[in-house]
């Protein structure tokens, strides 16, 4: 088991990547505290949870809303929950989301912590300190910034975990090797197939270096005014082809690494070589490597009606600033640059390339 600490201003948190459910009461404070979870990891770990008070929630990104948290603020209220008491997430990437942002605004903030049980929040999700929800289906619309006290992540809680599943995560860990040195993008290369049957010396080390390196990006700029908008690459595009396609975050994120990627070489920043590796790593994880057309599509290229859904997803990103949008570009392994490229531009690009 290995610790990495986060420093914010919003509090400390402590990752425990390694660290067993079985070992939960240790990080618990002595008060009274309530789990939300949601059903899969309620069937699957019920009964390994410390007997608490618990609120069920259902799975999916259409759970997460403003009414789950209205939801989960009638059953605060039910259970007596108060300013002293504390809020446990177990669960994956929505969980953990929900759980933080209901922690930080029922009552103007009570204490919370997590027990991630998914390779993507592991990695990602669960730790940095954003909380929050969707709005009319925009990602992460309405939220805090605010640091879990802990984070447990305990590898065998990802044996349940269905393939799919594990290839977000796994998209998340190939962004993390592209702003790091090159190690970690060798390393996935040299030992993709032992990551994939989650052998426990790769799956560790895999978690503890993405935790490792989003740390320390957080530690230097918690609340995204600089340095942490680079671990926004590949998700521009992602977040709109999630809510446009219907597609899953992990493969969302990898088609929005291989657009950045290619932006990239035409911006003259990335050799051609290094955006067809990275193409060829997230191919070995089975991951999406562009946008497929329509089927009806004529000569494989997007109808303009999906074209103009995707452009108004990017018009509502966060990371929009009037008609330009803060973009992560690539130049090598470990070296990015965030440049304010127009949206005008992004979708004549996307027409070329697809």
């Amino acid at each position: 088991m290995k610790i990495i600490e986060i420093h914010g201003q919003t509090g400390a948190s402590t990752i425990a990547v390694g660290e067993s459910l079985e070992n939960l009461k240790k990080y618990l404070p002595k008060r009274k505290t309530v789990i939300i979870t949601d059903k899969n990891v309620n069937r699957l770990y019920a009964g390994q949870f410390p007997s608490l008070p618990k609120i069920v929630i259902g799975t999916g990104e259409k759970i997460k809303t403003l009414q789950t948290i209205e939801y989960i603020f009638d059953k605060l209220l039910q259970l007596e929950i108060d300013r002293s008491s504390y809020i446990l997430g177990i669960g994956g990437g929505i969980v953990c989301d929900i759980t933080g942002f209901a922690a930080s605004t029922y009552m103007r903030g009570v204490g919370f912590g997590f027990v991630s049980s998914t390779l993507l929040s592991q990695v990602d999700a669960s730790v940095g300190g954003k909380n929050g929800v969707n709005f009319r289906g925009y990602k992460n619309m309405v939220g805090v910034f605010n640091q879990p006290d802990f984070v447990i992540c305990d590898p065998a809680m990802l044996k349940t975990l269905p393939k799919k599943e594990l290839a977000n995560g796994f998209a998340e860990i190939v962004k993390h090797a592209c702003l790091s040195s090159g190690d970690l993008f060798d390393f996935l290369e040299n030992n993709y197939e032992a990551a994939l049957t989650l052998d426990p010396a790769a799956i560790e080390k895999l978690v503890y270096d993405s935790v490792a390196i989003k740390s320390a990006v957080v530690n230097r700029d918690e609340k995204e005014k600089g340095e942490r908008r680079k671990l926004n690459f590949g998700h521009t595009l992602g977040h709109a082809l999630e809510k446009t396609r219907g597609l899953s975050h992990g493969e969302a994120v990898s088609a929005g690494m291989v657009f950045a990627a290619g932006l990239s070489v035409r911006k003259g920043l990335l050799e051609e070589a290094a955006a067809v590796r990275l193409k060829q790593l997230l191919e070995k994880f089975n991951l999406p490597t562009k946008i497929d057309p329509a089927k009806n599509a004529p000569g494989g290229i997007l109808p303009g009606g999906e074209m103009d859904k995707i452009l108004d997803a990017l018009k509502k990103d966060k990371k929009r600033e009037g008609a330009g949008i803060h973009f992560v570009l690539l130049k090598s392994p470990g070296e990015v640059v965030i440049e304010e490229i127009p949206i005008s531009e992004l979708a004549e690009v996307i027409h070329d390339m697809y």
